[in-house]
């Protein structure tokens, strides 16, 4: 069990990170939703169904939930990868950051609404998931 904590520990770096990219995610959409609807509407239980309408508030809900989307399975490889061993190449490991490094860079591309770009940025992350799941099935 003790090798698996040293050679966890870049994983577990990795994860940690990419808890920090979900709540910058929610941060921004919080963020501009009270700029847009106030600090009571923000405060408050919203039981009269207001949302946000802005341009830019609607783009960081759907960057959040794109992101959230592929989220899970980032966590369930990078995990697995972990308990099961990643061989010498690293390939796991290079795949998670892949995802992250593109998904960090994702949201910044979607707010400033740049099209092509940003879907190719999209596939660089699927890209790096897959790279974790080849490493699971080496």
């Amino acid at each position: 069990m003790e090798a698996l904590g040293v050679t966890a520990t870049p994983y577990m770096t990795l994860l940690a990170l990419s808890v920090i990219l979900l709540v910058v995610h929610i941060s921004v959409q919080a963020v501009l939703s009270t700029r847009e609807l106030g600090r009571d509407w923000n405060a408050g239980p919203r039981d009269e169904g207001l949302e946000p309408k802005g341009k830019l508030v609607g783009r960081a809900a759907r960057a959040s939930k794109n992101f959230q989307e592929t989220y899970p399975a980032f966590i369930g490889l990078l995990l697995g990868v972990a308990f099961a061993g990643d061989d010498a190449s690293g390939l796991g490991l290079i795949g998670g950051w892949i995802w992250f490094i593109a998904r960090l860079i994702y949201l910044p591309l979607y707010l400033a609404g740049i099209p092509y770009f940003r879907s190719f940025v999209w596939l660089i992350g699927l890209a790096g998931l897959g790279a974790m799941m080849i490493a699971l099935f080496r």
